[in-house]
């Protein structure tokens, strides 16, 4: 498991305590909410929310990741 897989997972953990939001308001939910806001912020600026209630920037988010990720270890494996 990578560094952009755990970020991933954190990014889901995240989307997922914002259906309950008693649980973001904890510690974990505060702390994951420091660790990936800045991350989504730039997302959310760009892609607005469907109808107002659902938020697709989360996806994007983690495809860009993804790709990102899989950019830089193809660049890695070049080199080695």
């Amino acid at each position: 498991m990578n560094l952009s897989q755990i970020y991933q997972y954190m990014i889901i953990a995240y989307v997922l305590l914002s259906w309950l939001p008693s649980l973001r308001e904890s510690f974990i939910g505060e702390l994951l909410g420091k660790l990936v806001e800045p991350y989504l912020a730039p997302f959310r600026r760009f892609i607005p929310s469907i109808g107002g209630v659902i938020d697709i920037s989360p996806i994007v988010a983690l495809f860009a990741l993804r790709f990102v990720a899989l950019g830089l270890i193809s660049v890695i494996n070049m080199f080695v």
